[in-house]
C-alpha cells in the first residue's frame, strides 16, 4: 500500500485499476487465477496506486486469488469490491485486504427498480457497512452507483454521511455511462464544494466518453481515476488505463508516475487473457499510432518526428513505421528502400511511386518488403530494357 498511501500525503492524481474486477465483468470473460496474478503484478509493475481484485463474497476460486494477491507485498493498495453489507465485508476482512470498496445505488431508477427500497434504506445501509470497515481499520471507497443519473442534491447527503461514517473518498460512479465532459465538470466541482471529500471517477464508455468524462473530473478536483487495461469492462468498457495515464501527462501536465514501456506487453498481455483482440487503432498502445502511409505526414514524421506524433513510439516501447502502400510519397519510397541498402535518386523514386501505387489499389492493402523489392526489379529490368533499346 506504501505507493497509494504516498499518494496520498502528496495529494497526487492516482490510477485505480478494475481490471481483475470490472474488467472481467466484461460479457464473456473469465481470468484465471494464474492470470489474476500475473495482471495483478504487471500492474503493480507498471506503477497503478490501487487495485480493485475481485469480489471476495463469490467465494471459491475467486476468494482464493484475492487473498494470493493481498499476499503478494505489493506497492499497490489491494482492494476488494463489496455490496453494502456487514457479511460481504467479513469475506473482504478475511483475504486481509487493505482497502474496501462498498457499493450501493444512488439513483432513484435503480433505488426504485432494481433494489425495491427507499433513499432512507440506501443511507442506512451503507452507513452501517462503512462504519463496520473503518472499525476494522480499512481505507474505505463508498461507491455511488449510478451517480450520474442521482438528484444531486440527494448524492451530496449521501456523501456527506458517508464521510460522518468515516469513509475515506466518494466513488462517482457513471455506470450506463451517460455523462458528458462539461456536466461532469459541474457535477463534481459542486460534490467536492458541498462535501470536502476526495473523489474516484470511475466511467462507462458507452457513448465513447469515458477517457473525456474522467478528465473532465479531474479537472475538477478528482483525485483518482478508475481505469482498466484495454477499457475492458461491462457492455461498452471502461476508462482505458494508457488514455489516462498519457492524456493526463501529455494534456494535462500531470504525471501519474507509470512506467509507459510496460503499456504495450501490459495490453497484450490481457488482450490474450481476456480473448479481447487489440485494435492496431487503439489509442497510445495501437500498432498504427505510429504508422505513416500518407506521403504528406510521412514526409513530415521522417523531417521531424513531433509534425504527427505527440508521443514518442519509444515511450511506449513501440517503433515509428514507415508504411508504403497507395497514398505513399517518392521521399517515403526513397527512405524505405535506404532500409534495404538501396540508394534511389529522387528521378528513380518517383518512376516507381506510380508502379507502387498501382500495386497498392491492386492488392488492396500497403505492400510488403519482398513486394517492393519485386516492383524495384521489375522496374530496373523495364529500364534496362528501355535503354538497350
Amino acid at each position: 500500500m506504501k505507493r497509494f498511501l504516498e499518494g496520498l500525503a502528496k495529494r497526487e492524481v492516482m490510477l485505480v485499476d478494475t481490471t481483475l474486477r470490472d474488467g472481467e465483468q466484461t460479457a464473456g470473460v473469465v481470468f484465471s487465477n494464474k492470470e489474476k496474478l500475473r495482471i495483478a503484478q504487471m500492474l503493480d509493475s507498471l506503477g497503478v496506486h490501487q487495485l480493485e481484485v475481485g469480489i471476495p463474497v463469490m467465494g471459491g476460486a475467486e476468494k482464493e486469488v484475492i487473498k494470493e494477491i493481498a499476499g503478494l507485498g505489493l506497492d499497490a493498495s489491494i482492494m476488494a469490491w463489496n455490496r453494502a453489507n456487514i457479511s460481504d465485508i467479513k469475506e473482504s476482512l478475511d483475504c486481509g485486504v487493505d482497502s474496501v470498496a462498498v457499493s450501493i445505488s444512488t439513483s432513484d431508477i435503480h433505488i426504485v427498480y432494481k433494489l425495491q427500497t427507499t433513499r432512507e434504506w440506501v443511507l442506512d445501509n451503507m452507513s452501517k457497512a462503512c462504519e463496520f470497515a473503518k472499525k476494522h481499520h480499512k481505507y474505505v471507497s463508498v461507491n455511488a452507483e449510478d451517480a450520474s443519473r442521482s438528484d444531486l442534491e440527494f448524492l451530496t447527503k449521501f456523501a456527506l454521511r458517508a464521510r460522518e461514517c468515516g469513509a475515506d473518498r466518494l466513488r462517482f460512479c457513471d455506470t450506463v455511462g451517460v455523462l458528458e465532459p462539461f456536466k461532469t465538470y459541474e457535477m463534481i466541482k459542486q460534490l467536492i464544494a458541498a462535501t470536502g471529500m476526495d473523489i474516484e471517477m470511475h466511467t462507462h464508455n458507452d457513448f465513447g466518453m469515458a477517457t473525456a468524462t474522467s478528465l473532465a473530473g479531474v479537472r475538477a478536483g478528482a483525485m483518482m481515476v478508475g481505469v482498466t487495461v484495454n477499457g475492458l469492462g461491462e457492455r461498452a468498457g471502461n476508462a482505458v488505463l494508457a488514455e489516462v495515464a498519457m492524456s493526463l501527462k501529455y494534456l494535462y501536465n500531470i504525471d501519474v508516475k507509470v512506467n509507459s514501456l510496460e503499456l504495450r506487453e501490459l495490453s497484450e498481455y490481457v488482450a490474450l487473457a481476456s480473448g479481447r483482440h487489440l485494435p492496431v487503432c487503439k489509442p497510445i498502445i495501437g500498432s498504427n499510432m505510429f504508422a505513416h502511409e500518407s506521403g504528406i505526414h510521412a514526409d513530415g514524421v521522417l523531417k521531424h518526428p513531433s509534425t504527427y506524433e505527440v508521443i514518442q513510439p519509444e515511450e511506449i516501447g513501440l517503433q515509428r513505421q514507415i508504411i508504403i502502400g497507395k497514398h505513399s510519397g517518392s521521399r517515403a519510397i526513397e527512405i524505405k528502400f535506404q532500409e534495404y541498402g538501396i540508394e534511389l535518386s529522387g528521378e528513380e523514386a518517383s518512376e516507381i511511386l506510380p508502379l507502387v501505387r498501382a500495386a497498392a489499389i491492386d492488392l488492396k492493402r500497403t505492400l510488403f518488403d519482398k513486394e517492393l523489392v519485386y516492383i524495384y526489379e521489375d522496374y530496373r529490368k523495364a529500364k534496362s530494357k528501355r535503354l538497350g533499346a
